[in-house]
């Protein structure tokens, strides 16, 4: 009981709360593709990123005067990393699309930004789960279910980066969209490596 009331926990789950926000901001921005609106999308993104990184910054500073935390300190460590790269890929995709000027979306990226809330939706089910970790039987089957997922990512980057270059002609765009798919496929592994953190604890502590 005791571990759920580890502030450790809470701040997992108040970091994949700002990833799944993140994830449904890009979604959003994705439909309603304007690329007039860019700018604005970008800023509302970089406020997500920042409550984030002073959720993680916090803590750390916990973390460095913590005599024994619930789970080791590299654990803590590197889910926090893990978790914030989520949302700073997800804020990086937007101020890519920003960047290079976008002006016509394809389909792939739709697609992707369903994928990767889908992932983070999965994360946060997960990482609610965590703090029961010692006795979970449910928390092994939705690790699994985000690795899933995040081969569902493989397979369409795959797809994706393909279809890129048998019909794109113009290397700008090339180059845009292939930093962009980049960024999507980087921030499903992000996803996954916060998942093989949690099995990891599984592991060590069964």
């Amino acid at each position: 009981m005791a571990k759920k009331k580890s502030p450790y926990f809470e701040d997992f789950n108040r970091m994949v709360e700002c990833s799944c926000r993140a994830a449904e901001h890009l979604k959003k921005t994705l439909r309603e593709f304007t690329p007039d609106t860019f700018e604005e999308k970008c800023e509302l993104m970089h406020e997500i990123e920042n409550e984030e990184d002073d959720i993680k910054h916090e803590m750390m500073e916990r973390l460095a005067k913590e005599f024994i935390p619930p789970i080791d300190r590299e654990d803590i460590i590197d889910m926090s990393h893990h978790l914030d790269n989520v949302t700073d890929k997800i804020e990086e995709i937007v101020m890519r699309m920003h960047m290079y000027n976008v002006q016509t979306l394809r389909t792939d990226a739709n697609t992707y930004a369903d994928i990767i809330l889908k992932m983070c939706d999965k994360l946060k089910i997960a990482v609610d789960e965590f703090p029961n970790f010692h006795k979970s039987t449910t928390l092994k089957e939705k690790i699994i279910e985000i690795n899933t997922i995040e081969e569902e990512g493989d397979r369409l980057y795959m797809t994706a980066v393909r279809e890129l270059f048998e019909q794109e002609s113009n290397p700008l765009q090339i180059f845009a969209w292939s930093k962009i798919f980049d960024l999507m496929e980087d921030c499903c592994d992000a996803c996954e490596h916060v998942a093989n953190v949690m099995e990891m604890v599984i592991m060590k502590n069964g």
